[in-house]
């Protein structure tokens, strides 16, 4: 079976959260089912250099307005397709903001551009090789489903996959007539979307099939509370929506092997990993001391309860503990943060920025990791630190609520617990959370098998690749019993 997956992040090559981690490894667990996984993704420069040789597929004198060209390449273990279209995709910043942090202004451009050349190679544009369903992945690949649906060429099963809800690709109705689609895709069955054009909107009336990345999210974008405006059309499609727990990629992400960490460590091995703590202390300008190492790896947005974290950080100061942050975001949370590292130097310390080694040291050797979201439809972070023997405190609420049992006396007697819940997910909650954590951690003995208990836990593709692959297999056949 061959799947074209279409994102516009994809790990090692560019990422700016977990959808790149997802698109990276997900296509690697799938090759032991038999499944061939292409992936079509815009030729930011970083991609462009990890390219090795490549072979041109197709070109437009005009794409949007733009010179471009489809290549295919491998880079890191994935099979790839590339829209090198300097104009849109070789400019400074990141995938979708400047380097002040603004989004560009053509971004229904660039995506719109994206997704066209996406939905060529699903009609078949490469010789002898189209693929048995599209699989896109959030707003900026939607598209290529609605290009797919209101085509009169014969049709393909399509999936979209919604990694977060809250961020929907809106934009003005007076681009429509510039994106190439017919008049009846202005509709509510189509992009229309309060008056705007909605890309996500418009793929998840277009998809055969909707997988989210957690059934509790499955469920919470049914709610005005999580559904972001879209709870009405997802309680319509609600037999049509799955949801997946992801994985992590086991070999990216082991203690024992880890070239960003530097002292290797098992769940057999758990000594070795005071020295990882020790050696973090020493990187971030901290003293080590006995109390807890409280650490976040994350987007500093409202999203992620951030200024949740920065508003309680006096409470694990006046505990003893120490606190590390590593991460960029909202430039109000951003500076909350410095100014808390500024009041507490010898207890807190704040990178602003994004550095994967520093992401793989911090898990290795903090003692905790905080995960306070408001919502979280699946998260990544507290997966990589029950990995990492590192434990995770999370707010109960999506994937988090799935994927981390809380450590009450029930959980700790049956030796099952692999962290902490809290609710309400507001500072109240984070601060009980907290002063609970603090009694874990001078319980030693509870909190080194609370440690083991996680780094126990699977937390692999294995299972959700089993599931995609079954999703898969459904889907083809449906569609060939439509046909028939």
């Amino acid at each position: 079976m061959n799947i074209l997956s279409v994102a516009a992040e994809i790990y090692p090559l560019v990422k700016t959260g977990g959808l790149a981690d997802v698109t990276g490894s997900l296509p690697k667990a799938l090759k032991s089912y038999g499944i061939q996984t292409h992936s079509i993704v815009p030729g930011y420069p970083g991609v462009m250099e990890a390219l090795g040789e490549t072979s041109p597929i197709a070109r437009y004198d005009s794409l949007f307005g733009e010179p471009a060209t489809i290549v295919a390449g491998q880079a890191a273990g994935l099979d790839l397709f590339v829209l090198d279209a300097p104009g849109f995709f070789n400019r400074p910043g990141g995938p979708y903001t400047d380097g002040h942090g603004h989004d560009f202004p053509d971004n229904w451009k660039r995506f719109a551009a994206f997704a066209f050349a996406a939905s060529q190679i699903a009609h078949g544009l490469i010789p002898n090789w189209r693929p048995d369903i599209i699989h896109a992945h959030d707003w900026h690949s939607a598209l290529s489903l609605v290009y797919l649906k209101f085509s009169s060429r014969p049709a393909i099963p399509r999936i979209l996959t919604v990694h977060n809800l809250a961020f929907q690709g809106q934009f003005a109705a007076h681009h429509f007539s510039e994106l190439g689609l017919p008049d009846e895709a202005y509709s509510i069955d189509g992009v229309e979307y309060y008056g705007d054009i909605g890309y996500l909107k418009g793929g998840l009336q277009a998809a055969d099939v909707i997988t989210v990345v957690s059934p509790t999210y499955a469920r919470e974008i049914m709610t005005p509370a999580f559904g972001m405006g879209l709870e009405g059309l997802m309680n319509a499609r609600h037999d049509d929506i799955v949801g997946i727990v992801n994985g992590i990629d086991m070999e990216v992400w082991d203690p024992s092997t880890d070239p960003h960490i530097d002292h290797h460590y098992s769940a057999r091995t758990p000594m070795r990993r005071l020295l990882n703590r020790c050696a973090l202390l020493d990187l971030v300008g901290l003293p080590n001391t006995s109390g807890p190492v409280f650490a976040s790896v994350n987007r500093l947005t409202w999203q992620k309860g951030m200024d949740l974290l920065a508003g309680t950080a006096d409470e694990i100061v006046a505990g003893g503990g120490k606190l590390i942050v590593l991460g960029q975001g909202e430039p109000d949370i951003e500076h909350a943060f410095m100014e808390v590292a500024r009041r507490f130097p010898q207890s807190v310390a704040v990178k602003i920025g994004y550095d994967e080694p520093l992401a793989h040291r911090i898990h290795a050797g903090a003692d905790a990791m905080l995960v306070p979201s408001r919502f979280e439809p699946c998260g990544l972070t507290q997966l990589y630190a029950l990995r990492y023997g590192c434990v995770p405190i999370v707010a109960r609420t999506g994937g988090l609520s799935e994927t981390i049992i809380d450590a009450n006396e029930a959980a700790l007697h049956a030796h099952a617990a692999t962290g902490i819940q809290f609710s309400p997910g507001d500072a109240s909650g984070l601060r009980h959370a907290l002063r609970r954590a603090f009694k874990l951690f001078r319980r030693h003995r509870v909190w080194e098998r609370l440690r083991r208990q996680g780094m126990k836990t699977d937390c692999s593709w294995h299972r959700s690749a089993a599931t995609y692959a079954e999703l898969y297999e459904e889907v083809l056949a449906t569609d060939i019993r439509l046909a028939g």
